[in-house]
This record gives C-alpha cells, structure tokens and sequence, in this order.
C-alpha cells in the first residue's frame, strides 16, 4: 500500500532536504508527499525543484501555518479531506525570532572548559525575543509546539486507525534544555530562550504521546508513536539569521573554519542533506522498535560519513504528563475563542 507523508516547513532548509531524500529511497516508489508551507510560492518553488528530480513522483502542497490557528485547523480539514490515512508526519516547522549573538561570550568560551557544549548547543551564547501572534499565543511557542500539537489532535481520524501504525517525527535540537523550560511558563513569556524551550517542550510531549496513544485503551488509540531527532549544527536560512549582519568576507573565512571543526565534532552536520540523515534513518525502521525516550542524532564523521545515534532524553513522565494536560486546556481554550469570533 502506498505510504502517505506529511512534511511541515518542507519548502527549505532540512524540509526540503529531507522531502529530496525520501523521493531518492528505495521505498519511494508509490510515495504521496504532502509539502506543508506557509508561504505557497515558496512551496511551489520547491516542488517543481523536487520534480526536476523525480518526474513521476507524487508531490502535493498544502497551505499551513502553525502560527494560526485558523489555518491549522483548515489545514487539517483539507487533510481529511485529500487522505484517508496518514504514514508519517514530520513536524519540522520552526523559527527563532530575532536571535541575538553575544560575541564576547562566544570568544571567552573558547578557552574555556565548556567550549564543545557551546558549540553543540549555542549555550550561553544565544538568546532570543519573541512575538505574539494574532491568537494571543507567544510565537515560537506556537510555531514550533503547539502549532503541532493542535495539528496532531485534529488529525486524529486518519493517524489513530486499529490494525495498522502511524508515526511522528519531532525536528528538535541540541539547543533544546530543561533549564529554559519552565511548566509554570510554557509559553515563555518571560524568559529569553524561547527556542530552547519550545525544543525541550517538544522532546517532552513526545513521551507523552506515546504514553497516552499507544495504550491498550481503545482500538483508536493504539499504534500512534512519536520520536525526536536533533539534525545537528546545519547552515540553514535560520542559522545565517542568527548573525544577519556578519559580512559576507567574514562568512567565506568562518565557513573553512567550521569544516574543521566537524574533523573533531560529529554533531557539526553542516549541509540539510546531512542534517536530514536520522530523519531518513527513523523512515526505514518500525516505529513499535524504536526508544521513546530517545532522541536520534544526525551525525557526521571527519570523513563527512553520515550516520544516526541514539542518545536518552533529558526527559521525565511527570513533567511530560503535566504539559499534556496544560496543552489540552489551551486547545480547549482558544477551540472556543475560534468558534465564538
């Protein structure tokens, strides 16, 4: 049978490059890809790129935005609408707004004993500002997590089927920590690292998707399973956005540089194509095998060999439990704002 997938954010960066490598798989044949994007000439602009490279393949584009709830919603219709099922959802949608870099911070830390965990993570050398989106919600809270998560609930139909398994892939991050995350504040409003805690946000409720949808409750809510993946450190638009004013001399020399650095940093993947590696990793593996309280790693060798490794979440079922709930009173929340305006 025919799988079906759904990317979010799939018109660029490890989106697109994801979506380029699973029309390249062995078990593309027959393949429905779905490109969710917000901004439709650059998805179309990405599909035809797709189909320059894969005539025959099935691609199709869908308006979204996870920043709306409107268009979340009406996304999810259209989505029931087209498909009576769906294999694989990557939510791989994300921003970091405004991203500010401390340049002194970055030079001190580099004679310092936290040098690797700065370069792997950005800690203590990023920070960010927010926005608030027309619903009232912080905005990368709602892009990155609950965006999603709302997508999730109303796809349930064609996700939650008995007699067959539906998985979800998480885009996190090496920059996704628990000090940044706060259940007294999971929108962040008033911290500084609101990426940081959307990521960890993220990494949390994917253990408690699979807690409470892969119960033996009922038939419906059996064979859900939902994994992260950290890509890695990849130049994406989002990356360059973190120094928007670097001169473009200065990135020619700081680009070598990093490329050296991936000789002793196996988390430095650099290019889309390598950051999409556990993303392709988790397409070919059963999902009912796989460690829900893992995130899989895309890495990369000196030798710029791609592979996918395993490492345990800095996760706990209580934490995860308590930001389920607090995700379901939001959705009932803002549920009845949109039917009342």
């Amino acid at each position: 049978m025919n799988k079906v997938v759904l990317v979010t954010g799939a018109n660029s960066g490890i989106g697109l490059a994801l979506c380029q490598r699973l029309l390249s798989c062995q078990d593309a044949e027959g393949l429905h890809l779905c490109l969710a994007c917000r901004n439709m000439r650059r998805a179309e602009a990405a599909r035809s790129a797709l189909l320059a490279s894969h005539s025959a393949a099935q691609v199709t584009l869908l308006q979204m935005d996870t920043s709306s709830i409107s268009s979340v919603l009406t996304a999810a219709r259209e989505l029931q609408l087209r498909f009576n099922r769906l294999d694989y959802v990557y939510l791989n949608a994300g921003i970091m707004p405004n991203p500010q870099f401390d340049l002194k911070a970055f030079f001190e830390g580099l004679f310092s004993s936290n040098v690797i965990t700065m370069l792997t993570t950005g800690e203590g050398i990023l920070t960010q500002k927010d926005g608030i989106t027309p619903d009232g919600l912080q905005e990368v809270f709602a892009v990155n997590l609950f965006g999603h998560f709302l997508l999730i609930r109303e796809l349930e139909p064609i996700l939650c089927q008995a007699g067959r398994t539906s998985q979800l892939i998480w885009t996190s991050s090496s920059n996704a920590r628990r000090s940044a995350f706060s259940l007294e504040d999971v929108q962040h409003r008033k911290g500084r690292e609101p990426y940081s805690s959307s990521k960890y946000a993220s990494d949390s409720l994917s253990l408690a998707i699979n807690t409470h949808y892969n119960k033996q409750l009922t038939c419906a809510h059996q064979g859900l399973y939902s994994s992260v993946i950290c890509p890695g450190f990849v130049m994406t638009n989002l990356t360059y956005g973190i120094l928007p004013s670097f001169p473009a001399f200065l990135w020619t020399l700081f680009l070598p540089l990093l490329w050296l650095i991936r000789v002793f940093i196996n988390t430095f993947t650099l290019t889309p194509y390598n950051g999409a590696e556990a993303l392709i990793w988790l397409f070919n593996r059963k999902p009912e095998m796989l460690d829900p309280r893992a995130k899989y790693h895309s890495l990369t060798s000196g030798l710029g060999h791609c592979y996918t490794q395993p490492r345990q979440m800095d996760v706990d079922l209580d934490t995860s439990e308590e930001l389920y709930d607090q995700l379901l009173q939001l959705e009932r929340e803002v549920r009845r704002k949109h039917i009342t305006s």
